[in-house]
């Protein structure tokens, strides 16, 4: 069968690219699930940051 003799092998093989394209499918259907809301406390995280990227 497509040139592998052993059944195990081939179920790796098979197990891989299901589990591949298991990923992808998961990856599109959760790439809009989180929300990209800024809370004042980001806000001031980046203040600090950009002064301390001043500074130097």
């Amino acid at each position: 069968m497509i040139g592998i003799d052993d059944p195990l092998v081939l179920t790796a093989y098979l197990g891989a690219i299901l589990m591949a394209a298991l990923g992808l499918i998961y990856g599109l259907v959760r790439r809009n699930a989180a929300r990209d809301e800024v809370t004042p406390e980001d806000r001031l995280w980046a203040l600090d940051e950009k002064k301390v990227d001043d500074e130097i």
